[in-house]
């Protein structure tokens, strides 16, 4: 009787819903392998509420999260999973039908939103429904190895109240966490090996037809502090809905051009490799960006022309948008016009010389300079439809931003640093500028609402490109306001008044404080 000490039994109870969930999303990843991985409970839900999130919710998680938004959501609704399964846990202890209710039902949820997700089948269904039966039964099991062991044949009955079996419940709870790793180690394995299996690993592309000349000599102020003129693939900004990267076999993919065309077409990886490619230069840039933000950045694209594969498809007199839509179900309304009016619009398969990485859209993307991305540049694209937007709305012009989204001329400090503490003296002020597909003819700078100074131009390749720029500044003592602004080759003038990025980004003039030792 002295090795066996009493069990707390809320504690138990918890931990016994906490292994339950454990089970469940376990058996769940297992079960999501086959099929793929937005399947899976955490992935259908969390996508779900993307969708369902708010104008202003989804803008403070980027602005609070940035990059790391996806994380914070998943971390967030595995608490949300924990605290459902400690109340299971707790309630098995007197109402177990009630509590195996509850987490049928939130395995019902699941299901829906697995279901409720673009392009979902019935088998999508699968890993919610093995997850509420495994979780319901993984909390029985341990609900029974918590009753209090019964007394000894032959021995009167204890004074005191009867005392949980420690070991077997150890031992069922460490059965129940070893199913629960090697369910969701197994799971793993079998999606990373598709993973790796779908991805680009050891492809090489053509070289291309028409290459990109050259960088200009100097368009790279090579600055300490300031952006490299070509972002490096890792480094590059990444926004979308997708929880998890779509991982999408290149051999399988196909892109399809259909809807209001004369003559639909449909290619496969390797006939788009066939055609001629083209590389480009191209500075993306996301509606998000706050003023001053990160999520801009430049690439050479390697791809075909997208105007050129829209001709050959014949696109009828009434068609006005190209709705593309990405392997998850995403969807992107581009204006046909700013394919077909000479820029150059490209079905992108490379980025610096690499295959293009797939959380940048691999096997394929379209890139449509001098838009924001969410009307251009659609990332695992497999579908181009020539339609109407009197017709039909994308996912984000759904939510009520703007059809037609142009990028804002904008212009951002990167040199000093906001609230740096700088030495006295001449010192160098740095950052960066753009107006796709309008260019930058001029930026200045200007300290303490002073007079505004032209800050010399780096060059730049294309009008679709940023430019990179920088002022020498004779630094007094003291605090210090700097304030920049950009003016495109239109002779538009960045605007002084901030607005938020929605409904088509935003403007406004990007400034640091700094102090002068």
């Amino acid at each position: 009787m002295t090795a066996e000490k009493r069990v707390h039994s809320p504690i138990a109870a918890a931990v016994s819903g906490l292994l339950s969930a454990a089970a469940a999303l376990g058996a769940a990843e297992l079960a999501a392998a086959p099929l793929r991985p937005q399947a899976s409970p955490l992935l259908a839900v969390g996508s779900a509420f993307i969708d369902l999130t708010p104008e202003w919710l989804k803008d403070f998680a980027i602005r609070t999260f940035g990059a790391d938004d996806k994380t914070v959501l998943l971390l967030g609704l595995v608490a949300a999973v924990a605290a459902c399964a400690i109340a299971a846990g707790l309630l098995s202890t007197r109402r177990p039908r009630l509590a195996a209710g509850g987490l049928m039902t939130l395995g019902a949820l699941a299901t829906v939103a697995a279901l409720s997700r673009p392009g979902a089948v019935p088998a999508d269904a699968l890993p919610s429904l093995v997850a509420a039966v495994t979780g319901a039964f993984a909390l029985h099991v341990l609900r029974r190895a918590r009753r209090p062991r019964p007394p000894r044949p032959g021995l009167p009955a204890p004074a005191e109240a009867p005392r949980t079996d420690r070991r077997a419940l150890l031992r069922t709870g460490v059965a129940v966490l070893g199913f629960a790793a090697i369910s969701a180690a197994t799971g793993r394995m079998v999606n990373g090996a598709r993973d790796a299996a779908a991805g680009g690993g050891g492809l090489a592309l053509p070289l291309p037809s028409d290459p990109a000349p050259p960088l200009p000599s100097g368009s790279d102020l090579r600055l300490p502090g300031l952006s490299s003129f070509t972002t490096p693939n890792r480094s590059f900004y990444r926004v979308d809905t997708a929880l998890v990267v779509p991982r999408v076999p290149y051999r399988d993919w196909r892109l399809r051009v259909h809807g209001l065309v004369d003559r639909p077409v449909e290619l496969t990886f390797d006939q788009v490799l066939s055609r001629p490619l083209v590389e480009r230069d191209i500075t993306l840039t996301c509606v998000s960006n706050e003023v001053g933000g990160p999520y801009t950045g430049h690439a050479r694209w390697l791809g075909i022309d997208l105007a050129r594969l829209l001709r050959e498809a014949g696109v009828r007199s009434e068609a006005d948008q190209i709705l593309s839509r990405s392997a998850d179900g995403w969807t992107c309304g581009t204006p046909v016009e700013a394919v077909l009016d000479g820029r150059d619009a490209l079905l992108a398969v490379g980025m610096n010389g690499e295959v293009l990485p797939a959380a940048h859209g691999f096997p394929a993307r379209m890139i449509v300079p001098g838009l924001y991305g969410y009307v251009s540049a659609t990332k695992w694209v497999t579908e181009i439809k020539l339609t109407r937007f009197a017709d039909e709305q994308a996912y984000w012009t759904r939510r009520g931003w703007a059809e037609s989204a142009p990028i804002k001329t904008a212009s951002r400090i990167e040199v000093p640093k906001p609230f740096a503490r700088i030495p006295a003296g001449r010192t160098t002020v740095a950052g960066t500028a753009w107006a796709q597909h309008r260019g930058v003819a001029a930026v200045e700078v200007r300290v303490d609402e002073g007079p505004w100074t032209r800050a010399r131009l780096a060059p730049s390749p294309t009008p679709d490109t940023w430019r990179q720029w920088h002022l020498d500044w004779s630094a007094t003592p003291g605090d210090h306001h700097l304030e920049v602004r950009a003016i495109d080759a239109t002779g538009q003038v960045q605007p002084s008044q901030r607005t938020p990025p929605f409904p088509e980004g935003a403007t406004g003039r990007h400034s640091v404080l700094v102090t002068v030792l």
